[in-house]
């Protein structure tokens, strides 16, 4: 996994400015996420972004929607503009290990929600109190065959629709 994901990293080729200007034009954040950030604020939730993803890269696009400082675990990465290298947070195989964040907030006494979509969500999403999972998107499939209770979404204006029930 982790020379996969350094290979895919190495393709990237210019200045982090040039990329992140790229992903800002190609890569839609759910426009309800700001709402459902303030909602989870106003009742005293915390938030944390658990991702396998470029850590800068999540920060520049939380800051557009103003929601930058929120907490995220993820990787870095080193933007070299001859290929870019990924600085992998952990020993995990995508570099964070979300399941043992999850656990961690657990055992500290923290009741846990996960929302997520992919692959890398499996294991962590498991471990949560509750779990939403993306509509179409592997999560849903892999929670879907193992008979494991979760809420289906397909944005944030729904998971906030759903827990403020």
């Amino acid at each position: 996994m982790r020379d996969v994901l350094q290979a895919e990293a190495g393709l990237v080729r210019g200045s982090y400015a040039e990329i992140a200007a790229l992903l800002r034009r190609k890569i839609r954040v759910d426009p309800s996420f700001a709402d459902f950030v303030a909602a989870c604020r106003a009742r005293g939730a915390e938030i944390t972004i658990v991702s396998s993803g470029i850590e800068p890269i999540v920060r520049d696009r939380l800051d557009e929607i103003g929601v930058g400082d929120i907490t995220i675990v993820a990787n870095g990465i080193d933007p070299d503009p001859n290929g870019w290298r990924i600085v992998f947070r952990g020993d995990a195989a995508n570099g964070t290990d979300k399941q043992a964040l999850v656990l961690a907030a657990r055992a500290a006494g923290s009741r846990t929600l996960f929302i997520g979509d992919g692959r890398s969500d499996y294991a962590a999403a498991i471990a949560a109190d509750t779990r939403f999972a993306k509509r179409g998107y592997p999560l849903e499939r892999y929670l879907i065959a193992r008979g494991i209770d979760f809420v289906p979404y397909s944005s944030f204006a729904e998971v906030l629709r759903t827990l403020s029930r």
